[in-house]
């Protein structure tokens, strides 16, 4: 029940940031994709806010604790290779976030908001991780040894 509270209160902390920021705005978002027109540069600042506490954060944690709180481990990434499932994910995700002016960050926040536009994001976003995950089931599938 403490991991799900700890959970429920690291989110809303993030929520409640992304809102303060203006992230939940697709208009804001998308304004700092419009070099030509009506740059809105605040997005880099919140973005370089974030890797200052990131950066900040893990060296403190990563450094006073030998596991998490809630946790017998830490769950850290092990393949450090680029490979073209993360460069196409990436693309994918960046590709969205211009069109949309919503990365998932910013979209669940932004529900409160009430626009008809989020859900309809927030359902295709699921929509593309499920069939994301069933062509890497598939992928795996298909690559398996036989017998």
């Amino acid at each position: 029940m403490k991991k799900l509270l700890s959970a429920f209160a690291i989110g809303g902390v993030f929520g409640v940031g992304i809102a303060i920021s203006g992230m939940i705005n697709p208009a804001k978002v998308l304004n700092f994709f419009d070099f030509a027109g009506t740059w809105d540069p605040s997005l880099a600042f919140v973005m370089g806010g974030a890797v200052v506490v990131a950066f900040v954060g893990f060296r403190l944690i990563f450094g006073s604790r030998a596991r998490p709180i809630f946790e017998n481990s830490f769950a850290l990434p092990t393949r450090k290779d680029i490979d073209g499932t993360l460069v196409g994910g990436s693309a994918v995700f960046g590709i969205g976030w211009g069109i949309a002016g919503f990365c998932p960050g910013g979209a669940v926040p932004a529900l409160g908001l009430l626009h008809w536009e989020t859900p309809i994001f927030l359902a295709a976003m699921i929509a593309g991780m499920i069939v994301a995950r069933l062509v890497q089931a598939r992928a795996t599938t298909a690559n398996a040894p036989v017998g």
